[in-house]
């Protein structure tokens, strides 16, 4: 009998430590879903394989969004972002200013480091970059476009002043492209792009250097700029002179239709001659830029021949350019 007293107590004595202190519970958060992100059906690629020139880089892409598509190559620094922001405030400036390019409202940007010095364009008039608009800038040092200023800034404005030039008003090439060459349309339009984002220490920083540069067509120690360009915008309309020179051409300029990816564009047949230069720079400006030209060029193209008889027949053939 005592010893069924001992075990009763024994039990009574475990229930009641049992009920006085409980066991800690370790509660386990459940693990969290696994999300892929998935791009919508309209993204751009991810990846882009380049194929143009001596390119053949597998470009990654880094950022997108209406505006613009940044990809760079494997050796561009992770930490450089202003292209985001600069190049998207550029090309939406550049549409306000001269109109839509092609159906895809996004510039394509791309940047190399290590490789490929200097740049060039694409447009979606051509199949050389699948279709797109495109600046593709590239630098023989490692360490490029870490600063986003100065060059970095130049260089990219620079090539999409290109697609300016060569796809305006859904035309196709540059009639004028061998009378200003390679950087002298340019000159005026990165000025334009500066004041029209409010950079005005761009803006002064790049009338310094263009002030000063000089060139030898049509003429050693031709200004440009200075001459040319840079009278014609501050005196007849700014961005509107600009913009009316390719509207001009687009309206008046020998063309023949093409189709793009089963759409209708047309493409200028030839290249303009100085007389014709004048002529449509003049219908710009609504004034008579003859005597402009004879100060910023002087009296002959840069063939040596006189442009006054071309600019004569200009008038005839195109009459309806008027000033």
């Amino acid at each position: 009998m005592k010893n069924i007293f001992l075990l009763f107590a024994i039990i009574v004595f475990a229930v009641l430590a049992c009920n006085t202190k409980k066991a800690p519970v370790e509660t386990v958060s459940p693990a969290p879903p696994l999300i892929e992100t998935v791009d919508p059906a309209d993204a751009p690629p991810k990846t882009w394989k380049e194929h143009w020139f001596e390119h053949v880089q597998l470009l990654n892409r880094i950022y997108y969004d209406t505006s613009v598509v940044v990809y760079y190559d494997g050796d561009v620094k992770p930490t450089v972002t202003w292209p985001k922001t600069y190049m998207a405030e550029a090309w939406n400036y550049t549409k306000k200013a001269y109109g839509k390019f092609g159906d895809d409202s996004r510039l394509f940007v791309i940047y190399h480091a290590g490789k490929y010095g200097g740049g060039h364009p694409g447009t979606y008039l051509d199949a050389g970059h699948d279709y797109r608009n495109v600046t593709d800038c590239g630098a023989n040092d490692f360490n490029a476009w870490v600063t986003g200023v100065d060059n970095d800034i130049d260089l990219s404005t620079h090539e999409i002043g290109h697609i300016v030039e060569g796809a305006s008003k859904g035309v196709k090439e540059s009639p004028a492209f061998d009378i200003w060459h390679d950087s002298k349309w340019m000159e005026i339009y990165q000025y334009d792009v500066y004041l029209g984002l409010n950079r005005p220490a761009d803006a002064q920083r790049w009338l310094n250097k263009m002030m000063t540069t000089t060139d030898n067509y049509p003429r050693a120690s031709t200004q440009w700029f200075k001459n040319w360009f840079l009278p014609i915008y501050e005196n007849y309309g700014k961005t509107k002179v600009l913009n009316g020179f390719f509207t001009l051409l687009s309206l008046h300029f020998p063309k023949q239709a093409i189709t793009v990816q089963g759409k209708n564009y047309q493409q200028y047949t030839r290249k303009m001659n100085f007389g014709e230069f004048i002529h449509f720079w003049s219908g710009a400006a609504k004034t008579d830029l003859a005597p402009l030209a004879l100060t910023a060029f002087g009296p002959k193209d840069e063939k040596g021949a006189d442009w006054a008889p071309m600019l004569a027949k200009a008038k005839t053939d195109f009459p309806n350019i008027n000033y």
